[in-house]
């Protein structure tokens, strides 16, 4: 349904996007991730018709963005971060003025009436959009994508600056959207995509660094000789116990689970199981095991050792040179 072939677009010497191909098939929700400046707002407006590539090719059904745009244009519903809505119009309004605008040929009350329903606007048709929340017009926003009844929605970032329960009603919405349209959503909440998304796209710096479903993309790059464990007792005392340990090269403290539990992340040398010998140095101290597993790498660690090369997203580093200020504020 959407097809990416070596796309490439550059402004100036800087390529914002670096010979990218990737598909989304009928039916799928495909996740696009990227920090900011990674090419994704660009490669969004390319799929889009908004700018041209300098390089590559784009196919939406099959037509090309860049041969045929009106015909593109038409399998295509774009929802944009800022909902592009005209506040002095009631929601019957704006709706039939975008079904003349698409040059809709559809049953007029039927097809609107639909969507409505679709999206839960029934109940605020006459009402100014000016004059509604931000989850409903969200839904007016998504409700104009939807005129035409078009075989692909584009999402960029659909749920920014919603509260929880209609990030939730919006999340239901697009997983009942894809199973019959291709959807593309831009976002940069993790468990959003992991929650609605069958395929996630990963682009850092104009190039693809990952492409697969969640799951496959966590098992790829996690390791059987990383463990997460929780344990009570001083975090300095114990990191250093567990870095004292034979093969282990990496000690991380995360996050505080409780008064004196801290939850550690040890990575040994490829191939070594260091569980027998960390438990034995533990117990010889009194110091309580409350958890011990093997670390497959959440969707946001996945993120950031993607784009970062490290899944704690630089957070050690920052751990290390406050432990070096706060020591030398002891000396002073």
């Amino acid at each position: 349904m959407i097809e990416v072939k070596n796309l490439t677009k550059s402004y100036g010497p800087k390529k914002a996007v670096n010979n990218i191909s990737f598909t989304a098939e009928e039916g799928q929700v495909l996740g696009f991730l990227g920090p900011n400046g990674a090419g994704k707002s660009t490669t969004m407006n390319i799929l889009t018709g908004y700018i041209s590539s300098n390089e590559g090719q784009a196919f939406i059904n099959g037509v090309d963005i860049l041969d045929d745009p009106i015909k593109a244009k038409s399998y295509i519903g774009y929802l944009p971060e800022q909902p592009p809505l005209y506040y002095d119009m009631t929601v019957d309004e704006y709706l039939n003025f975008v079904y003349s605008l698409k040059k809709c040929k559809l049953p007029k009350k039927s097809h609107l009436n639909e969507i409505c329903d679709i999206v839960k606007l029934t109940d605020v048709r006459k009402r100014l959009i000016k004059n509604l929340s931000k989850g409903y017009k969200q839904r007016v926003g998504f409700a104009q994508a939807l005129v035409g009844n078009p075989k692909v929605l584009i999402l960029d970032e659909p749920t920014v600056g919603l509260d929880p329960k209609q990030i939730i009603e919006i999340r239901t919405l697009i997983k009942r959207l894809g199973k019959n349209h291709t959807v593309i959503l831009s976002s940069h909440i993790l468990p959003e995509v992991q929650a609605v998304c069958d395929k996630i796209v990963v682009i850092n710096k104009g190039s693809i660094v990952a492409n697969g479903n969640a799951d496959t993309l966590a098992r790829n790059l996690s390791a059987d000789h990383k463990l997460v464990m929780h344990i009570e007792g001083s975090s300095d005392e114990i990191k250093k116990l567990l870095s004292s340990v034979g093969d282990v090269e990496r000690v991380f403290v995360g996050r505080q689970i409780d008064e004196k539990v801290w939850e550690y992340h040890i990575e040994a040398k490829e191939g070594a199981d260091v569980r027998r010998d960390i438990f034995k140095k533990l117990a010889a101290r009194s110091y309580p095991i409350l958890l011990m597993k093997s670390n497959e790498l959440s969707l946001e660690e996945v993120f950031l050792k993607l784009t970062t090369g490290d899944e704690y997203g630089g957070a050690e580093k920052i751990e290390n040179k406050l432990d070096t200020l706060e020591k030398a504020g002891e000396q002073k």
